[in-house]
């Protein structure tokens, strides 16, 4: 008798542990900060862009947040995720931050029209997220000036980090932070561009 008790008190306490780990709440994250309303315009005028679709690693293109554990090992979080696949919150989080920049709009997708369009591509080449550490991305970027049938083109390289606080929310605002400096940088080489100006390569 005491065997059966022990038994269902064993098969019991299993059934409520799956349980717990079942109804283990998942937490969904964006990179899209949220708008600034008090954010004065930027001082040059409109250039509207086309923004390509954004290049992500395969370690870290997964629905959940992938964060660093010491020098080599990574760690997938099962309940920590992205509202939508990593390249789409990385591309809307830069054209976000781009319009901001620019003073325009993302126009990919509509028809060309006769005015001087920048087309951007960026390729992450490290999308790094260490939880009370940095917040680290480095990518390839392109900004091409399209004009009366002529392109003039400018590569780069960007490596951005940003210090975060503990807690996966502080993580994810580090990123915003590093994806706003990269938009920035692209933006200043997209205005060089628009205004016939050499354009340069960040130096950081």
């Amino acid at each position: 008798m005491i065997r059966r008790v022990t038994q269902v008190s064993a098969t019991l306490a299993a059934a409520l542990l799956l349980a717990a780990c079942a109804s283990a709440p998942l937490h969904y994250y964006t990179l899209v900060a949220p708008a600034d309303a008090g954010a004065p315009p930027p001082a040059a005028g409109p250039l509207p862009f086309e923004l390509l679709p954004v290049g992500i690693p395969a370690q870290v293109d997964q629905p959940q947040l992938v964060v660093r554990e010491g020098a080599e090992g990574m760690a997938v979080l099962g309940s920590e995720r992205w509202i939508a696949p990593l390249g789409d919150e990385v591309r809307s989080a830069l054209a976000a931050d781009l319009a901001r920049e620019l003073h325009s709009q993302d126009v990919s997708g509509m028809p060309a029209g006769s005015q001087p369009l920048l087309r951007i591509k960026l390729d992450l080449r490290r999308f790094d997220s260490q939880p009370g550490g940095q917040a680290l991305i480095e990518g390839g970027w392109s900004v091409r000036l399209l004009h009366g049938g002529q392109a003039a083109t400018l590569s780069c390289t960007s490596l951005v980090s940003e210090p975060v606080g503990a807690g996966y929310p502080a993580l994810v605002q580090g990123h915003q932070r590093a994806i706003a400096r990269i938009a920035a940088q692209i933006a200043a080489a997209g205005r060089a561009l628009g205004a016939g100006q050499a354009a340069a390569c960040p130096q950081e």
